[in-house]
């Protein structure tokens, strides 16, 4: 039986990315579109796969999957024009820069059958995954307060951030768009949705840009029912998760701690440290389970594992096209917040699956 077809369309460094991590699951037939003539032979050549310089060209034999990882602007057309050739899309983070396209883009995709994932990436940690059944399980109660902190020195990590969409807002770029949106897609899987928030955001350090290097944010979340035990009272109504998170792109070290405090218990996971924490008695130490150590690529391939594993029937999807919507809404709502400084909706209705 012959593997899967994965086309990746961008090979900038998160599509490299890609492309070497379809290739280490053994399971798919990788090859490459990229505009940039340079890039796209080296690339190629690095990994031997086949090379397309268009999508165009790359459609006139449609792979079954294909992995957009273009400046966030272009996932909507892109996305639209793959599902009619009839492909399972893996879109990159953020689904977007505005929610022009999404309707048309949900309808196409469950008329045809196909399946859309966001690449939400901490989704594929184990131990994300072990914190979200420890909170679903009821066991420590209904969730009460989320805080997310973390920060990196941006520049180690992508030096030729000055020459890419990161430079510019309506390329998808800033730390809102670009960062901490992971960690508020990873809020809204781990407790629920983020229904209002207040944003404040400014560029601080890094060099070459304009764009804001520095979030706090406060939100409310809408608990997911799953939260809550047989034996909790229903939340009263109006009832939210209040949360707040932080991060900066300049720090020394790179680390990221996020924390839920629920009724009976806290629960936190150190991703620096790979580690999954939990205390549930007053005056106890912490328990832990460490997951680690790995490399940077395990959660990439983890990631290509479970899309391959949606299309084929498996499981869902890990960030549905819904969930990536929700989280577009989000980074919407926390622009406007950071131009108006008020309290801000986030202006999406979605129903989230148990």
């Amino acid at each position: 039986m012959s593997l899967p077809s994965v086309l990746v369309i961008g090979v900038g460094s998160i599509g490299e990315r890609h492309t070497r991590c379809f290739l280490k699951t053994g399971r798919a037939e990788v090859s490459v579109v990229e505009i940039n003539a340079s890039l796209r032979q080296a690339v190629a050549e690095r990994y031997q796969v086949a090379q397309f310089e268009s999508l165009d060209h790359a459609l006139r034999n449609p792979p079954q999957i294909a992995v957009v990882c273009t400046p966030a602007p272009f996932h909507i057309p892109i996305t639209t024009q793959l599902l009619n050739a009839g492909v399972h899309v893996l879109v990159e983070k953020p689904l977007s820069t505005s929610d022009d396209g999404i309707d048309g883009l949900e309808q196409l995709a469950a008329a045809r059958g196909l399946t859309v994932s966001v690449a939400y990436v901490y989704r594929a940690f184990p131990e994300l995954n072990a914190a979200r059944e420890l909170l679903h399980s009821g066991q420590f109660g209904p969730p009460l307060q989320v805080t997310v902190v973390g920060g990196q020195h941006f520049p180690t990590y992508r030096p030729a951030y000055r020459e890419i969409y990161y430079a510019r807002h309506s390329m998808g770029g800033g730390a809102i768009q670009d960062a901490i949106t992971h960690l508020l897609n990873l809020g809204e899987w781990l407790v629920g949705p983020i229904r209002k928030l207040v944003c404040d955001a400014a560029h601080q350090s890094l060099p070459g840009v304009e764009v804001e290097d520095t979030v706090h944010l406060l939100a409310r979340h809408v608990a997911c029912p799953t939260a809550w035990s047989n034996t909790d009272p229903a939340p009263p109504a109006g009832a939210s998760i209040l949360a707040s998170y932080a991060i900066n792109q300049y720090q020394a070290p790179n680390e990221i701690s996020v924390q839920v405090v629920c009724a009976r218990g806290t629960v936190r996971c150190e991703l620096h440290r790979q580690r999954l924490m939990w205390m549930s008695q007053l005056g106890a130490e912490w328990e832990y389970r460490d997951f680690g150590p790995r490399d940077r690529d395990d959660v990439y391939i983890a990631q290509a594992q479970a899309f391959l594993d949606a299309v084929a029937g498996i499981r869902p999807p890990a960030c549905t096209l819904a969930e990536g919507r929700q989280t577009l809404g989000v980074n919407l709502a926390a622009l406007r917040s950071a131009a108006s400084g008020r309290w801000e909706d986030v202006m999406v209705d979605v129903q989230r699956p148990q």
